[in-house]
């Protein structure tokens, strides 16, 4: 345990960033594979609105610095190119 109180307090706050970078990457991951599960199960209407939950969430996790932008753009881009590929 650090002795300095600036180290402390960085190790409290370190720990709930990661916590809550945590907690918003597992709902991202949580909306993807319920998109996933939709076009498994060939249901375009509940795949496209699975669709737009999991952009919204990848979006917000973006924003908030989880995920960098680009990583966000390519995981949105990959989810709308396999629901449109459902025929």
């Amino acid at each position: 345990m650090a002795n300095i109180k600036s180290a402390k307090k960085r190790i409290l706050v370190n720990k709930t960033r990661a916590d809550r970078n945590k907690a918003i990457k597992s709902s991202v991951k949580t909306a993807v594979k319920k998109v996933r599960a939709a076009i498994e199960a060939n249901d375009k209407e509940a795949a496209k609105s699975a669709l737009i939950a999991a952009t919204s969430a990848i979006d917000k996790a973006a924003k908030k610095g989880v995920y960098h932008k680009n990583t966000a753009a390519r995981k949105v881009s990959r989810l709308n190119i396999a629901v449109n590929k459902m025929a």
